[in-house]
């Protein structure tokens, strides 16, 4: 329950900006200081920490995180990771759920930017200066930084237990190499792809539309709750570049007794207004799509259906009239006319 209580307290950056570390987008736990009670690679898992009680492996306790033994000597342990997706850092959370007493006292968070493997030769840059931790905790940290990073170091201090490292930022993409005719996803997280709003996301956050691959579960897509009044729902999204959509995909993958019945594609051209006022603008967008049915568990894909509304940046998803739908794609061509 502390859990669930804690992410609906999450600033606006973990809920509106990608997770860059997420394993999923190839995010890696490169190395780490020490990692004698729970390896590295569980700091970077998707899914929330638990705990089990009255489980012990070889070394102790088993904690669902990145645990390092009782330091005896001077210095601090440390773990680098490979971010799955280049990008400008929002925010960050240092989560100790379930860590109460063996988390670290301290914490910090250093970043670099190169293409291969960190070594001694690299430059790390101080984004956040020590922090005090708590235990079982979300620690969520906002970064003003406008650089470009490939690589974070997470610094423990002394030693202890963190159990999840979420870095949010806004996903970097050189257009400028990529060729105006081809098709791309322009929806994708890896291309840039926002989900900036929606009216619910009760069982599931309209994020998860973006990601790659096929979900892997009914937990991983936008799923709101059962509407029980007049209207639908609805998630806004921003392109990554803009372009003109030449095909649309929805899968509903794992939705069997809780896809929409149907749903519908607005797009418009944006250049200015606030989050507000485009959730107000955004009921009087054009028609991409119109209205068209869905099945369970099946990725739906349209291309003459779609209105020729030229290069577009934004889209309304309406969902009729509510459910859940596991991955969007919306592939197009590059506007020529923006870098």
């Amino acid at each position: 329950m502390e859990i669930q209580s804690a992410i609906h307290e999450a600033p606006d950056f973990a809920t509106r900006w990608v997770n860059l570390s997420d394993l999923r987008l190839g995010a890696q736990a490169l190395s780490a200081s020490d990692e004698f009670f729970a390896p590295k690679e569980r700091l970077l898992n998707p899914e929330p920490p638990i705990f089990i009680p009255g489980k012990y492996d070889d070394h102790g306790k088993w904690m669902d995180g990145w645990e390092t033994r009782r330091k005896r000597g001077a210095g601090n342990d440390h773990c680098v990771v490979k971010l799955g997706l280049r990008g400008v850092i929002k925010g960050i959370d240092i989560d100790t759920s379930h860590f109460t007493g063996n988390y670290p006292p301290a914490a910090s968070l250093e970043a670099a930017i190169c293409d291969k493997d960190p070594d001694e030769s690299t430059q790390w840059v101080r984004l956040l200066d020590p922090i005090s931790l708590r235990g079982n905790a979300h620690h969520y940290l906002e970064i003003c930084d406008p650089r470009i990073w490939s690589h974070v170091r997470l610094n423990i201090y002394p030693d202890g237990g963190i159990a999840r490292l979420r870095i949010f930022g806004q996903v970097a993409c050189d257009w400028a190499a990529r060729a105006k005719d081809q098709l791309y996803d322009l929806v994708a997280l890896e291309n840039g792809g926002l989900a900036v709003a929606c009216n619910d996301a009760h069982f599931g956050n309209p994020i998860n539309l973006l990601a790659p691959g096929r979900g892997i579960n009914m937990g991983d897509g936008w799923e709101t709750r059962r509407r029980r009044e007049p209207g639908n729902d609805w998630a806004i999204i921003a392109l990554g570049h803009p372009g003109t959509i030449r095909k649309i995909e929805v899968d509903t993958a794992h939705y069997k007794g809780n896809y929409p019945d149907k749903f519908s594609v607005q797009g418009a051209y944006v250049q200015d207004g606030t989050e507000q006022s485009m959730i107000t603008q955004s009921m009087f967008w054009p028609m991409l799509l119109p209205e068209q049915s869905l099945t369970m568990d099946k990725i739906h894909t349209f291309t003459d259906q779609i209105h020729a509304l030229g290069a577009i940046t934004h889209i309304r998803f309406n969902i009729i009239p509510d459910g859940g739908v596991s991955r969007l794609r919306l592939w197009g061509n590059l506007d020529e006319g923006s870098s």
